[in-house]
């Protein structure tokens, strides 16, 4: 599986910690609204992205899931 970001746009009440503590600056707040009324955060460059999970440890929602492939490692 390739590395991925997930956000659950239910639970994102769009208040940009993921945003602003991206290291790569690929998270942005989404144009449109969710069902409570907020612009959800999303990836907007995947190929940029780390996978480095600071958007996840940031969301006070726990709405951010970060998917990384195994990595061996070095003996």
């Amino acid at each position: 599986m390739p590395d991925k970001v997930e956000v659950d746009r239910e639970l994102c009440k769009g208040c940009g910690l993921c945003v602003e503590f991206c290291p790569k600056h690929v998270m942005q707040l989404s144009d449109e609204l969710n069902t409570i009324g907020h612009h959800p955060a999303e990836l907007h460059d995947g190929e940029t992205c780390t996978s480095c999970a600071l958007c996840a440890e940031m969301c006070p929602e726990g709405g951010i899931t970060v998917y990384r492939k195994r990595r061996k490692r070095r003996e």
